[in-house]
Formats: structure tokens, C-alpha cells, sequence
């Protein structure tokens, strides 16, 4: 494809999102397929010769469709809402064009600051602390992560790693293996399963705190797992507390929470993937109340705030633990490709 056909195949690109955007209300919400459907419709291997573009379109209306379930379907219910935009889908096709992989600054400047200040500008939206905040000289700042997901399994290795490194500096002794098989981490039984598979994927243990009538994380019952934990010689060093729960949308007490993880010396991060686009609005905000006892605070644009999948906005309070942590894993990953 020549830069020729490109505008033209755009073009025709172009018409055929906007007509699935304007038409989406007519067609079947959820898929009437069964598991495995699309194996026997599709080719055993890659053709050994392109399709025509038209075949490819007409491929997609035949094949791919019928299995897709429609997110921004006015009659989807399920889950959670997905945002997407008209200027999201256009900035896509930029991003896509320039391709940079901005992985460091000398990766690709523009990309690094952009990113940097926008986030900024986000966290303002949020009335984030300062501390949140990258600014010209602070400490903290944003970054774009994949998913919720994602983050809670960063803020969880960054707090890993600074207890371990606490615990050695007093103690040089102590190995990290000797160290980590201690740490235990806390969530309310409403938090989401992503949570626990940080838990398994840190190599930490992970406790599930019962919540209140509310569907709250009880503080006393933290509290109590806590003492008791520390009397079993375990070091709690985690806390994750969830502002709007996937299955109910509650929200944990971030007022009572966040000053037992202060005082415990526990990193808290709050999962806001689903609510915190709402904290945006001044009479949804006091529901934030309490966030400048966080160490991380993490919620997804992409499900309301108009922004393609996948944008999910991450803020810590100590950046240069979280950027060390990026290197750390960018280097690892290095490694094992090696």
C-alpha cells in the first residue's frame, strides 16, 4: 500500500467507522455464537498473498461482527462503560503514524513531556495534592499505564521495593527472598480480583479484608489483621482501597484507611479505575476525600472521559521509586529477551 492508496483506503476507513458509530443501536448487542466459531471460518495459516481491501471489509462484516459485542451499544449494560471519541480515534491514527516508543526522554522528547504535563493537567482536574503533581521541581507526577491492572501490580513492586531496601538498610542481614516471604498485603473483599493476581505475581501474600454494611473496607478490621500479622512476625507493607467496586460501586473509607497506613508505615494505593472520572465534578469530589494520605492513586479515562482503551491514569507521590522500578523492569525484560 502506497501513500496513494493509503488516502484513499482512509478515506473509505473513515466512512465505514462512522457509519458503524451512527448505526450501532440496530445492531445485537451480545453475540449469539458459540465458543470456538470463528476457527472454522478463518484460514488454518497466514495467506501466502494480501486480500483485496474490499474482501478484508466484507470479511469483517461477515466473520468478525457477529462476534463482536457492541460496548458503545446504548443497550450495553454489562461491566462497566468504555469511552471512545471521534478526536480519540483521529489522535490513534496520529499516534500510530509517528510510532515513537517513548520508553525514555532521549526515546522521544515530545512524548515524554507531553505525557508528563497532561497528567498534570489531569491531576488539577482531580484537585490531586501537590505531591501528585510533576510540576517544574516536584517529586511526584503521572504516567499512562495499560489498565488498572497494571498499576496496582507497579504500585505494589514499588512499595515492595522500598520496604525491602528500608528493611536491609537497617538490617544488612536480611535478604530479599527472607524479607518478601514476610510481606503481607491487604484489600477489601469487594476489591477487584486484579488485585490478588498482583498479590500472586509480587510472590506477596494477600489478605482480603471483610466490608462493612456499606460495602466498605472495615478500618478496625485492617486494623486488627494488622496487629495481628505484626504479632506473627509478618510485615504488612500494602494497602489497596477501591473507590467504586466493579460489582457495586462502593467506596472505601479513605478518612479512617489512610491515616492506619500512615502510621503503619503501609504504601496506599487507591484503585479509582471505575469512579474516578466522576471525582472531576465538584459534588462528586468529597468522595475523594483523604487521597493526600495515598502513596499511588490510579483511575481509567478510557471508561468515561471519552479516551480510546487503553488509558489508564497513575499517579504517585515519589516518582523517581516508580521511574527506578521502570527501569529495573525495562532492563529485566531486556535480559530475559537476551
Amino acid at each position: 500500500m502506497n501513500s496513494s492508496e493509503f488516502r484513499r483506503r482512509g478515506k473509505e476507513m473513515v466512512d465505514y467507522v462512522a457509519n458503524y458509530m451512527e448505526g450501532i443501536e440496530s445492531r445485537q448487542v451480545y453475540p449469539d455464537v458459540e465458543p470456538g466459531y470463528l476457527r472454522p471460518l478463518i484460514p488454518a495459516t497466514a495467506p501466502q498473498e494480501p486480500d483485496t481491501f474490499e474482501d478484508i471489509i466484507n470479511d469483517i462484516e461477515k466473520i468478525i461482527m457477529p462476534g463482536v459485542t457492541h460496548w458503545h451499544s446504548p443497550y450495553f449494560f454489562a461491566y462497566f462503560p468504555t469511552a471512545s471519541s471521534y478526536p480519540a480515534m483521529l489522535a490513534d491514527m496520529l499516534c500510530g503514524a509517528i510510532g515513537c516508543i517513548g520508553f525514555s526522554w532521549a526515546a522521544s522528547p515530545a512524548c515524554t513531556e507531553l505525557e508528563t504535563v497532561m497528567m498534570d493537567w489531569l491531576g488539577k482536574m482531580l484537585q490531586l495534592p501537590e505531591a501528585f503533581l510533576a510540576g517544574n521541581q516536584g517529586k511526584g507526577g503521572g504516567v499512562i499505564q495499560g489498565s488498572a491492572s497494571e498499576a496496582t501490580l507497579v504500585a505494589l513492586l514499588a512499595a515492595r521495593t522500598k520496604v525491602t531496601r528500608r528493611l536491609q538498610a537497617a538490617s544488612p542481614e536480611l535478604t530479599p527472598a527472607a524479607i518478601m516471604e514476610k510481606l503481607v498485603a491487604y484489600a477489601s473483599d469487594q476489591a477487584h480480583s486484579s488485585v490478588e493476581r498482583a498479590g500472586l505475581i509480587g510472590g506477596v501474600k494477600l489478605k482480603a479484608i471483610p466490608s462493612d454494611g456499606n460495602y466498605a473496607m472495615c478500618a478496625s478490621a485492617l486494623q486488627e489483621a494488622v496487629q495481628k500479622d505484626k504479632a506473627a512476625g509478618l510485615i504488612p507493607f500494602f494497602v489497596v482501597a477501591t473507590l467504586g467496586t466493579t460489582s457495586c460501586c462502593s467506596f472505601d473509607n479513605l478518612l479512617e484507611v489512610g491515616p492506619l497506613c500512615n502510621k503503619e508505615d503501609m504504601w496506599l494505593h487507591i484503585d479509582a479505575a471505575y469512579a474516578g472520572s466522576a471525582f472531576i465534578c465538584p459534588e462528586f469530589r468529597p468522595l475523594l476525600h483523604g487521597v493526600e494520605f495515598a502513596d499511588s492513586f490510579n483511575f481509567n479515562p478510557h471508561k468515561w472521559l471519552l479516551v480510546n482503551f487503553d488509558c489508564s491514569a497513575m499517579w504517585s507521590r515519589q516518582q523517581v521509586q516508580m521511574l527506578r522500578l521502570k527501569k529495573t523492569c525495562f532492563v529485566s525484560d531486556m535480559v530475559r529477551k537476551i
